[in-house]
Parts: C-alpha cells; structure tokens; sequence
C-alpha cells in the first residue's frame, strides 16, 4: 500500500504581507505594518558575526556587534556589544559598552562599562561607571571619569600609552 503525498503549495511571494486582517479582512485591504515607537534596537547596528573580520574605520555606527573580529578606531557611537566570541582592536569612544569578548585598546565608555565574565579589558579603558563580573578582566589602565574629565571630542589626543600593570 502505498499512498502518494502531493507537496503543500507555497505561498505565493509577498501573500502574509498582503493578507488582510483586522475590520477589513473581509473586503481584501493589504494590511499595513503597524507602526511601533522607536527603541534601541532601531538604532543604527552593524553586527560583525563569528568568523568575520573587519578592518578600517567605522563611522556613523550607532551601535556596533561585534561577534567576529574588528580592528578599527570607531567615533562616538552610542553603544559597543562584543559578544563572548568577539575581538575588537583600537580605539573607540561611546555612551556605553558592554564587552563579553577581548577589547585590545582604549576604550572610553562616557556611560557605562560592563564587563561580563567572559569579557577581556586590555590597554586604557575610562567610564564614568564600571561594572566587572565574576570571572571579567582588566588589564592595564582604568580612569574613572568624573564630569569635569569627560572627553567632548573624538578628535581629542589620547594620552601615550601607559608602563603596563604588574
């Protein structure tokens, strides 16, 4: 006994988009996407996946996630992801940053710093408040910054590079 399986039709392209619903689901009226308020995820992201690597300047990122390797000097984003995969060599100046991978750098976070436990800090990192998980490191230089000691500029010289921590 054998019974034959016919395949379920697909879809025709574009057919969820154009499903009606709502009042006028009746009278075939494409729906419309509804319009949410903006959130941080609507920000301006590039992601670097795994085994991706990056390098060169970025610019007019408002949030970099980075899950690969980055090699960049990036200005004034408003937020820094580096997932427990990710590498990030340079410089970079955001509101926030939270690193769960490797930061090789200087790093100066006008928010928050927040390193998780898988998260490595080498070089020159400055916040206004830090945040360190059991298992997190940081190696070399920490400032704290206070209001009158946040930097205003990206194009700011940086100060030369610190005798590392033994």
């Amino acid at each position: 006994m054998s019974q034959s399986m016919k395949p379920a039709a697909a879809p025709a392209p574009n057919a969820l988009a154009q499903r009606p619903t709502g009042p006028a689901a009746g009278v075939g009226v494409p729906a419309r996407p509804q319009q949410t308020a903006p959130m941080v995820g609507d920000r301006r992201t590039l992601t670097v996946g795994k085994g991706i690597s990056v390098q060169g300047t970025l610019s007019d990122c408002e949030r970099l996630v980075v899950e690969g390797t980055v090699e960049s000097e990036m200005l004034n984003a408003a937020e820094l992801s580096i997932g427990a995969t990710g590498v990030f060599r340079g410089e970079v100046q955001v509101e926030d940053a939270e690193i769960g991978g490797l930061f090789d750098g200087t790093l100066t976070a006008r928010g928050n710093l927040v390193i998780r436990a898988t998260g490595k800090v080498n070089g020159i990192a400055r916040c206004k408040r830090l945040t360190v998980e059991d298992g997190g490191q940081l190696t070399g230089r920490m400032e704290m910054l206070t209001e009158g000691s946040m930097p205003t500029s990206p194009a700011a010289p940086a100060p030369s590079r610190p005798a590392p921590v033994v």
